[in-house]
């Protein structure tokens, strides 16, 4: 067995208080999703000092010592790509990170390149190439081979090097304070997920009457607690077409309940009985106590004036992300453009103003987006070899 894998209690506790004396880490973790509630963490891995180690989690039942460091003050935990390993520590400990740094978000501060792999992360900050990764690996499955180990350490060898390369230049950009408030909003966006109602994340709720929204509240949290029983997605406990059918239908026999369509597949039909149970509760709910829906559970909708004005205010973010060299996908989303021109040309509620109006955000393009889209500002081809051919002008 490679030394490097650790299963002892007491040298994974040694290894988490050198990690705190030495106030900084790389971290990463490889983890099973396809089969339970929540994903299965099968393997720690932690770079310092040139040194690198893995841990197992299947072999050592109290991981509290490493949370607890992740979620101190004085330790700068360095990550790619690190939203999994952000869950992992809610869940697991219900502490959020203090000082998490995720060369992946960085990258994208720096260049148009978001969201980066790994390795081609790597091979670009560093220029060193990679082996591989064993991308296949059923990291369950005990033991681990000293293949599996090298691989996994693979990804934690050089993320605190490329780290200091990236805040060396983005401290010359004057783009340091940026990376650090976008590591503050990923906690903060991963935290407020987990933390949402599970009737928040359901598809079309601004199309269900109040009563409507009452059954789908109680299915969802139904449905929640019974794929968190069996071990499963909630998907798999009642898929999400299903469940907003019987928001509209609100069955109260079991026959009723199992006239739809692959409503008769044994791994629905055994929860019948207690999605009629839901049903009633639902129903039962004062249409004062329903709460309001939240504005963004539009975001699959579309019409076609915001569509095309989104569009248009697309083509000014692409062309001023380019001219700083900076990830438009980081800056803002199409949906978020969408957005944007519900809120401030429709005067359509929003549940938080946009990202664009704040932070820097704002100091790349919100003040432009916005006077795009009053008129103030218009921008035409000036130079159509560039990567940023578009000049814009101020309307007088």
């Amino acid at each position: 067995m490679d030394s490097r894998l650790i299963t002892d209690s007491d040298r994974f506790e040694a290894l988490c208080a050198e990690i705190r004396d030495l106030g900084e880490v790389a971290f990463d973790t490889e983890f099973v999703s396809e089969y339970s509630y929540r994903p299965e963490l099968c393997l720690l891995q932690f770079a310092l000092n040139g040194d690198s180690y893995a841990v197992d989690p299947l072999a050592i039942d109290d991981l509290s010592a490493w949370w607890d460091v992740m979620a101190d003050d004085q330790t700068t935990v360095i990550v790619h790509g690190g939203q999994a390993e952000i869950r992992f520590c809610l869940t697991h400990s219900g502490l959020v990170p203090r000082k998490l740094v995720d060369i992946q978000l960085a990258e994208g501060l720096r260049s148009r390149s978001y969201p980066l792999s790994y390795s081609n992360l790597i091979r670009r900050v560093m220029n060193v190439r990679l082996k591989g990764k064993e991308t296949r690996t059923d990291w369950r499955r005990r033991p681990l081979s000293d293949r599996q180990i090298f691989y996994a350490l693979e990804d934690v060898k050089h993320v605190a090097e490329a780290w200091h390369r990236q805040s060396d230049s983005l401290k010359s950009l004057g783009r340091l304070d940026w990376a650090t408030s976008e590591f503050d909003r990923m906690i903060e966006e991963i935290k407020s997920d987990q933390d949402a109602p599970a009737w928040h994340k359901l598809p079309g709720l601004h199309r269900l009457s109040k009563q409507e929204l009452g059954v789908a509240m109680e299915l969802a949290e139904w449905r929640e607690q019974e794929a968190d029983d069996r071990g499963c997605q909630p998907r798999r406990v009642l898929r999400d077409d299903l469940l907003a059918d019987l928001c509209r239908r609100q069955p109260k026999t079991e026959k009723e309940l199992l006239a739809t369509r692959d409503m008769s597949r044994s791994n629905f039909k055994r929860g019948a009985a207690e999605m009629l149970k839901a049903i009633e509760r639902g129903v039962a709910i004062p249409p004062e106590e329903i709460p309001t829906v939240p504005a963004d559970s539009k975001k699959g909708e579309r019409n076609p004036d915001e569509e095309v004005l989104g569009k248009l205010l697309a083509l000014a973010l692409a062309n001023r992300c380019a001219e700083l060299n900076v990830s438009m996908q980081l800056v803002g989303t199409s949906h978020e453009l969408r957005q944007l021109v519900r809120m401030h040309v429709y005067k359509e509620p929003v549940d938080a103003p946009p990202k664009f109006l704040s932070g820097w955000r704002a100091e790349v393009c919100g003040n432009l987006l916005v006077d795009v889209l009053d008129g103030k500002i218009s921008f035409r081809v000036a130079d159509p070899s560039s990567d940023h051919p578009l000049v814009f002008e101020r309307r007088e």
